[in-house]
């Protein structure tokens, strides 16, 4: 605990409210002391009152009257003439006098801290004012001991006070700081926890929410750094995938444009009749060069933005999706079915998770024109736990098995002939972005179906 921020925050807070209460604490004990000494004086001079009102006292009831007062002996000074009023055998001589006519604060501080340091029982001579003007001073002689005593019992009780106050004051600090300052603190560095283990899950991305500037501040530069270190990471996996390809796409496409050179020299040397039917074959060279020319620049300098999450009617998406690609069905043979329910309402981004479900749903239907048969391609979707499960199912004759090796592999998972398997592999990022996952349920004569896994928890802490 003590290397905890809180834990040090409870006992600084203890320490410098307990050094604040020793500040107040001996200005207090020497008021004590003087509010003391003036009870003193002022039960002094009532016992005096007696002697006014019978000139002649008995021994026991003077002795009485100045036990009760706590002094030895009381002098009245009226008009200029000092009168020992109530007198008594002094035990020791007078060590000290006080005169609290004039003692001002640092003088009254000064002589309380140094009766606490001595323990010794002295005789004391205390002067002050009568009350109710009684006189011009009044004079008592008393001991130290039961004053020291008063003031010992006085200060353990501020001390005790004042550590009941600082034990609260820092309780409530400890749990303010904990509520304010530890907890979003501790929320910051579990989203870095979880970013450092996932990059690609949008999740991990903090939404800055922090009440205070500071922490706010520290927040939105996460934020920055998360989503300009996302980009970097996945332009990184595209430069190193494009790198790894590089080789075999030289290779074919030298193969390629070696074969329309071979096309074009026979064009330009020959009259041959066979010419045109040439031509195109060496159209066909060259636009498949062209294609993969493309695919490969695009896939190069592709930058996907880290996903905005919000909750999406995903039948809605899927309608979107199932109107483009019918558009495309030249023969009427393949049917696109949306079986999601419309009220099934799922996190993510609504643009993204349209372009893989359009990936996966134009994949089928190329794979089902491909095959001449007639075929259905199914998109539904379900609550399974904690999960949203979306499957998109086709009656296609499913995938080669080299297919199958390299699914999500750029330049070499694709399904059809001349593909380049872009498609699977930048749907497979997009969920990742999502926190979830993209995989083959099951391929067989039967059909092929594809899962997609969305959490339905919003990663945060």
């Amino acid at each position: 605990m003590l290397n905890t921020l809180s834990g040090r925050f409870l006992i600084l807070t203890t320490v410098f409210v307990m050094l604040a209460e020793v500040l107040i604490f001996v200005p207090s004990i020497a008021r004590f002391r003087e509010d003391y000494l003036l009870n003193r004086l002022e039960r002094a001079q009532i016992a005096s009152l007696a002697l006014e009102a019978d000139d002649m006292l008995e021994a026991k009831l003077e002795a009485e009257l100045l036990k009760t007062a706590g002094v030895f002996n009381v002098v009245l000074r009226r008009d200029e003439m000092r009168q020992l009023m109530l007198s008594s055998p002094i035990p020791a001589a007078i060590a000290d006098t006080y005169d609290l006519r004039m003692a001002g604060p640092f003088v009254l501080i000064r002589d309380a801290v140094q009766r606490l340091f001595t323990p010794e029982n002295q005789i004391v001579r205390v002067i002050g004012e009568p009350v109710r003007d009684a006189g011009l001073l009044i004079e008592v002689t008393m001991e130290t001991a039961p004053l020291r005593m008063a003031m010992i019992d006085y200060g353990l009780r501020v001390l005790l006070l004042s550590a009941v106050i600082s034990i609260f004051t820092a309780s409530l600090l400890f749990f303010a700081v904990r509520i304010f300052l530890v907890r979003p603190i501790k929320g910051v560095v579990g989203y870095m926890q979880r970013y450092a283990q996932a990059p690609e899950d949008a999740r991990g991305i903090i939404q800055p929410k922090a009440g205070v500037t500071e922490l706010r501040e520290a927040e939105e530069a996460l934020l920055m750094l998360q989503t300009d270190l996302t980009q970097a990471l996945k332009q990184r996996e595209r430069l190193a995938q494009l790198g790894g390809a590089v080789a075999k796409v030289s290779h074919d496409l030298r193969n390629i444009l070696t074969s329309a050179q071979l096309f074009t020299d026979r064009i330009e040397m020959s009259e041959d009749p066979l010419v045109r039917r040439m031509a195109p074959k060496l159209v066909n060279s060259i636009t498949r060069a062209v294609s993969l020319c493309e695919s490969t620049l695009a896939f190069g300098r592709a930058e996907e933005p880290a996903p905005i999450l919000t909750m999406v009617r995903l039948y809605e998406v899927a309608d979107d999706v199932v109107a483009s690609e019918r558009l495309a069905i030249a023969e009427a043979c393949v049917q696109i079915c949306n079986e999601i329910p419309e009220d099934l309402m799922v996190r993510a981004d609504p643009e993204q998770i349209f372009r893989v479900i359009m990936n996966l749903v134009r994949n089928a239907r190329q794979a089902l024109i491909a095959s001449n048969n007639p075929g259905v391609i199914t998109v539904s979707a379900s609550e399974q736990g904690e999960e949203w499960c979306i499957e998109i199912s086709d009656t296609g004759p499913g995938l080669p098995p080299k297919a199958q090796e390299n699914l999500f592999t750029p330049f070499e998972g694709g399904v059809r002939k001349g593909g380049s398997g872009l498609g699977l592999a930048i749907s497979s990022e997009l969920v990742r972005g999502h926190g979830g996952d993209l995989s083959l349920k099951s391929t067989g004569p039967a059909g092929t179906t594809f899962e997609i896994r969305l959490p339905r928890g919003d990663g945060t802490f």
